[in-house]
């Protein structure tokens, strides 16, 4: 049978083989055709050589790749598949020999002065772990320690994700009794960075064995997240479970080398190099590479940080039972928030007035005792596995069962899966690796050279059934809970579980509704000290009397919900500001890509709802601030949400002269566009792709994607979809091939 590639109306490919493998060639040549910058971006990124033609900008990043050693794991996991998993081994070589084939040069390679390089077999699972390293959070230990440092183990709950918490992924499954053809629906949103190409590949592979439709990783094979095979369909939230552990090293040199203090009393030789990362423009970088018998060193050396030596200890009775803070979950593969968040400044604006007392309970920096080397130990670098086993199984699936034993070979990231088949089977669990070990292990930092921090086996995968014929996810703790730390509010999951109980019988085209829902619940605290204000005058009054009439829906042509953000920013800063928090502005020396998470005044503002609802916080007088909040925005001339709440997609390449358009939503809403209150409206992170599974027709599925199908912005397919979905509208999934489009063979 010869290859082909068929279009629908949106430019979404459609392919149709022989084979697996040839199928797999196929797709690896369509996505390098639609996205030949995308893959050598995201090439370069995993090797740590983006810095090349990127610039100082990608220095960050393209270290702490070199440290972690993503390309060397990626080389050892692919080495052991070709050992076990011989047919998958083959199918990922396809896959790259259809990209090798079809990359080519467009204007940003010449822009920049690059030229496709040459994909490896081991590249797609580089990719794999360069986009998915960051998405367990292990940089938040470093917040929960700087957090108990200076402020007691309190502060580290304070901060917690469970309060209004950072976004993630929404799901949720309707059982065939809860729907108007019997048959299942899934539907959800995954919540990413937002970035131009998207970082979901809309896509139909076909061959003699399988027929699935799905979203695509561009630069992996296969349709690892969200897949609908015609009988049997599945779709994936993060778990928020905790498997990455920082490790403290005592390191010193030695004429032979650097030796590691391990847990047994002895010093243990660590692997070392050096490496080079080329930068555009600038000198080169060099980095010494070290690995102990915990992991790669990722900070510090036997010299510690670049700024000296910083403390190994905590204050005295902070343990695992206090420590469950906030986490940045989802992939901040980039390390990307806002210019300037990574120094933990606080922007100028109105600080806190009144005496510049100390908090309740001080807890003054620990002082210096050893250098601060830390590696990180995490999965794949043990065990050489990906999971790459699973991705094969899963387009073979016809039934939940199927789905449910290709999950049992997943490695990471760590996942909630929901799945439905024809037959009314249903599926709701965990998949993932995540190690047995101590408690302290998943709150902090952990000394390498005392023993009772080893990794002692594997936990089971909890599994969880369906309430009323529903289950939801939105990175709640759930079935994941045992294994995790820190999880997502309960607003986006309480939300959905309320609009699917408003009526007994769904359809696939009732969901896009629930995608959009603006309401923000978590506004609750903030309203609740304003409505405590009843001594207010003049215009301060009249926003006050304004916000508690507010519906609590964030729409961006909603004058309140941009009054809302307004006092909510205001009061973040000023929070931010107090003397309370002064040491937590000037984080240590980790590397740049770690300093998001431990940047204040993102904590402060996505931490409001805990800091506002807490029984004492450190002296601050809160109706004070926000009194003078309040007073601040008052006086502000009326806007919209979407006046200032805008997309900002992440580009390798990027456009000064873009303007995002209006977005509706928050980061605590189901329709989940997240910005960092206090620093700027702007989001960044949204859903990356909306879908919908049917499972009676497949024909009667939806889906979207922020942009389209293709990565050339002279296609037509470059952001066709944009409207669609700013309008939290989905198109139609095709499956009848005479309602396709042939392109051509292959």
């Amino acid at each position: 049978m010869t290859t082909e590639i068929h279009r629908d109306a949106w430019g979404v490919p459609h392919l149709r083989a022989a084979d697996a493998r040839e199928l797999a060639r196929a797709q690896g040549l369509v996505t390098a055709r639609d996205r030949a910058w995308q893959l050598e971006v995201e090439r370069h990124r995993a090797q740590g050589t983006s810095a090349s033609f990127l610039g100082p900008e990608a220095v960050a990043w393209d270290v702490f790749a070199r440290r972690v050693r993503l390309a060397d794991t990626a080389r050892r996991c692919f080495d052991r598949l070709e050992r076990q998993d011989p047919d998958t081994a083959a199918w990922v070589r396809a896959y790259v020999d259809g990209v090798n084939e079809g990359l080519h040069a467009t204007p940003e390679f010449t822009r920049v002065g690059l030229a496709p390089g040459r994909w490896e077999p081991w590249t797609p699972l580089a990719v794999w772990l360069s986009v998915h390293i960051l998405f367990a959070g292990f940089p938040a230990k470093l917040w929960r320690e700087e957090a108990a440092r200076h402020l007691g183990p309190d502060a580290v709950g304070l901060f917690a994700a469970d309060g209004p918490g950072t976004s993630g992924s929404n799901g949720w499954l309707v059982s065939g009794a809860r729907t108007v053809t019997g048959q299942a629906v899934i539907a959800g949103d995954p919540h990413r960075f937002i970035e131009d190409p998207g970082v979901y590949q809309q896509i139909r592979l076909a061959c003699d064995e399988f027929d699935v439709v799905g979203l695509a990783v561009p630069g992996v094979p296969g349709i690892a997240h969200f897949g609908h095979t015609g009988t049997v369909a599945w779709a994936i939230t993060n778990a928020m479970a905790d498997y990455q552990d920082l490790y403290r090293e005592r390191l010193r040199r030695t004429g032979a080398g650097i030796e590691a203090l391990g847990p047994d009393g002895a010093w243990h030789r660590a692997t070392r190099h050096m490496e080079t990362v080329e930068v555009a423009g600038e000198d080169p970088v060099e980095i010494e590479v070290i690995e102990t018998a915990r992991g790669p060193v990722i900070a510090g050396g036997p010299e510690g940080l670049e700024s000296g030596v910083v403390s190994e200890g905590l204050p005295s009775g902070v343990g695992p039972e206090e420590s469950s803070g906030g986490v940045v979950p989802d992939g901040l593969g980039s390390g990307v928030l806002p210019q300037g968040l990574g120094s933990g400044v606080v922007p100028e604006g109105p600080a806190a007035s009144g005496p510049r007392s100390t908090p309740d309970t001080p807890h003054p920096p620990h002082p210096p005792t050893h250098p601060l080397a830390l590696a990180l130990r995490y999965p794949p670098r043990v065990t050489e596995d990906l999971g790459f086993s699973a991705l094969l199984p899963l387009l073979r699936a016809r039934r939940v069962g199927d789905v449910d034993r290709a999950f049992d070979r997943w490695a990471e990231p760590v996942n909630v899966v929901q799945a439905a088949d024809t037959e009314g089977g249903l599926l709701h669990r965990v998949a993932g690796r995540v190690p047995v070990r101590a408690e302290a292990n998943g709150t902090r930092l952990v000394p390498a050279w005392e023993p009772g921090h080893e990794w002692t086996g594997w936990h089971e995968m909890p599994r969880a059934g369906l309430t009323d014929g529903i289950a939801v996810m939105a990175n709640q703790r759930g079935p994941a809970a045992p294994l995790g730390v820190e999880f997502a509010p309960p607003h986006r999951a309480d939300r959905i579980r309320a609009l699917l109980g408003e009526k007994e019988s769904w359809a696939a085209s009732d969901m896009a509704a629930i995608h959009t829902d603006t309401h923000l619940a978590s506004a609750a605290p903030l309203l609740d000290h304003l409505a405590a204000l009843d001594d207010l005058t003049g215009p301060a009054a009249e926003l006050r009397e304004r916000l508690l009439r507010w519906d609590r829906r964030m729409d961006a042509d909603s004058e309140e919900a941009a009054r809302y953000a307004a006092l909510r920013g205001a009061l973040v800063r000023r929070l931010a500001a107090h003397p309370a928090f002064a040491a937590l502005t000037t984080p240590p020396a980790y590397p740049e890509v770690l300093l998001p998470w431990l940047a204040l005044l993102p904590r402060v503002g996505f931490a409001l709802e805990h800091l506002l609802r807490a029984e004492h916080l450190y002296g601050i007088d809160r109706p004070r601030l926000v009194r003078e909040a309040v007073e601040e925005v008052a006086g502000q001339p009326p806007a919209r949400w979407g006046d200032t709440h805008r997309l900002a997609p992440w580009r390798a390449l990027p456009d000064p002269s873009y303007e995002g358009p209006a977005l509706s939503g928050d980061h605590d809403c189901v329709l989940c566009t997240t910005a960092v209150p206090g620093w700027t409206d702007l989001a960044a992170r949204g859903p990356a792709a909306r879908y919908v599974w049917d499972l009676a027709r497949r024909e009667d599925s939806l889906w979207v994607v922020p942009h389209g199908a293709s990565g050339h912005p002279d296609s037509p397919h470059h952001h066709d979809q944009l409207p669609l979905w700013l309008k939290g509208e989905l198109a139609p999934v095709v499956t009848d091939w005479a309602q396709l489009t042939k392109e051509s063979d292959v």
